[in-house]
């Protein structure tokens, strides 16, 4: 049987994901938010 607690303590991240996480939250991402205040405002301007 598994021991978690065994497999946890030898559990170590790996850099490469730390990268990616780095390179993530350093970019300006557009959400749904942005989208949808965008269609908005040009549905507002072909008025």
């Amino acid at each position: 049987m598994i021991n978690f607690e065994e497999e946890l303590k030898k559990f170590h991240p790996s850099l490469e994901v730390e990268d990616v996480q780095d390179a993530i939250y350093n970019q300006d991402l557009t959400d749904m938010a942005d989208v949808l205040v965008k269609m908005v405002k040009d549905a507002k301007e072909e008025e």
